[in-house]
């Protein structure tokens, strides 16, 4: 285990040498938390496939796999759907908005009125986002190191905490970098390959497992609209994906950027469930489906090429990790401190005073993360509270403000509450992990934004009138460091 082990230790002290090159570029609030908006479509389009494919996507993906068989892609396979939807039909629009939250979008959108309540909402998915992600440490650094829980967790943690809170955005997207390139070698060129050898090819897969392990769908139509409605819509308003967004350097790099992002989370998706399939012909009767990763890792993979795909798997629970804790920190230091004590709408020249706040609040933000993650158990309960209470509470105020122009304040946040009080109460009376409690909170969040919004009085025309030239990019709005090149498509 030598080898493996000097392969880990060079990653985690590349992660924090690249934490502290970070922090000597990281001047300004703009520079601090959306890398200066300056990212190309190479560094983008790595940054974004890091940060949605995390442990879940990769520890969890494999563990479908060998549950499911090859529909236990699904689940990837809708993020990446989710990604390319956003890319495609919104991010060009996100992009020239020129903010730092989803909440923010809002406020101009409806006139500076959805901020707190949108904000409290987005923070709570980020925080349990970054929670649930950093809990997967402890499987990782369990097979390697033979850790146990708690200080595996508060190790991957307080280099996830050190580097993000050192160079902020620069920091997570030369991390993120390095993080892309190792899954893709680690997983998709090593494990992948390696994985179906050993099992004997698909043709010895077949004989050994049932025909269903093979059929496109088998995990069933139910489960595959729930995931669409949960991680596709969801990949469309989650302020860590979003922050992503407005680091591109204009609207054209955030369209075709995320679209190769997107693609490779299809690619990404299948390679799991193969992999997960292998395990389940080599080890038919593990304890968990979550164990499948490990095991095919830990007793098939030679040295050297072990410890590389510990480090993928690593790369993709600290990519997640470390996007959800950087979102977390600037919606609680954006969205609801600065609000409550009224200091929004700063001069762009106190920008770079604001730099030192926001460290804080992600040095803040990650000890509670770690402290949380220490205390809980289900990860997926803490996963699905997250997306439901997102996806029920915020998706219909986003995109109908993005999409409907009769959308009102009022609509919006009547829809939040609306949305968000019938997601917990159905979990509550369902179960958390019920599927009812998504799909009635989604439509009691659409109708009553649309019956409340028509119910009073439109947006005020000149509020109207700055959201469609900040769409077409002709304000640049806080930040922006760069003029928009692309024209704006005629606003909604």
């Amino acid at each position: 285990m030598a080898v493996d082990y000097t392969v880990i230790v060079v990653y985690l002290a590349g992660m924090l040498a690249m934490g502290w090159w970070g922090m000597r570029r990281a001047k300004s609030k703009a520079e601090f938390l959306v890398a200066g908006r300056r990212l190309g479509p190479w560094m983008y389009s790595g940054t974004m496939a890091a940060i949605v494919l995390g442990g879940a996507s990769t520890i969890g993906g494999v563990g479908l796999g060998y549950q499911y068989g090859l529909s236990g892609a699904w689940m990837v396979f809708t993020i990446g759907l989710g990604l390319l939807a956003l890319s495609v039909f919104f991010s060009a629009r996100i992009a020239r908005l020129k903010v730092y939250t989803v909440s923010e979008m809002l406020d101009l959108r409806y006139g500076g009125r959805a901020g707190v309540i949108s904000g409290v909402v987005m923070w709570a998915y980020t925080l349990m986002l970054a929670v649930t992600s950093t809990i997967a440490y402890a499987t990782i650094f369990d097979v390697l190191f033979d850790l146990n829980r708690t200080v595996a967790i508060i190790i991957g943690g307080a280099i996830v905490v050190a580097y993000s809170t050192l160079g902020g955005m620069w920091s997570i997207t030369l991390t993120d970098m390095v993080q892309f390139v190792v899954k893709t070698i680690g997983v998709l060129l090593l494990l992948l390959p390696i994985a179906v050898v050993k099992a004997g090819g698909f043709g010895e897969m077949k004989a050994k497992l049932p025909t269903e392990y093979f059929d496109p769908l088998g995990v069933g139509g139910e489960t595959i609209f729930t995931y669409v409605l949960i991680y596709t819509f969801g990949m469309l308003i989650g302020q860590d994906i979003w922050q992503r967004v407005f680091t591109a350097r204009s609207d054209k790099v955030a369209r075709y950027g995320g679209t190769v992002a997107g693609t490779y989370c299809l690619v990404y998706a299948i390679a799991g469930a193969v992999i997960g399939t292998a395990a389940k012909a080599m080890y038919p009767k593990l304890p968990s489906a979550d164990a499948a990763f490990a095991t095919i890792v830990k007793d098939e993979l030679p040295m050297g090429v072990r410890g590389l795909v510990l480090a993928a798997a690593l790369a993709a629970v600290m990519s997640t990790s470390s996007g959800a804790l950087i979102a977390c920190a600037t919606v609680a230091n954006n969205d609801i401190w600065s609000r409550l004590r009224g200091a929004v709408g700063k001069p762009a020249g106190e920008e770079h005073d604001e730099v030192k706040g926001n460290r804080a609040f992600i040095l803040v933000m990650g000890v509670a993360v770690i402290v949380i993650a220490i205390a809980l158990n289900d990860v997926v309960e803490a996963l699905t509270v997250a997306y439901n209470l997102l996806v029920g509470g915020l998706l219909m105020p986003i995109l109908g403000g993005l999409l409907w122009r009769r959308g009102t304040a009022p609509g919006a946040l009547a829809a939040v509450v609306a949305g968000g009080l019938s997601v917990i109460g159905l979990m509550w009376w369902y179960g958390i992990l019920a599927n009812e409690p998504v799909y009635y909170g989604l439509l009691t969040s659409l109708a009553v934004y649309v019956v409340v919004s028509l119910a009073t009085r439109p947006t005020d025309a000149r509020v109207l009138a700055a959201w469609r030239e900040r769409l077409a990019g002709r304000d640049a709005g806080p930040g922006a460091e760069q003029p928009v090149a692309e024209p704006a498509p005629t606003p909604q």
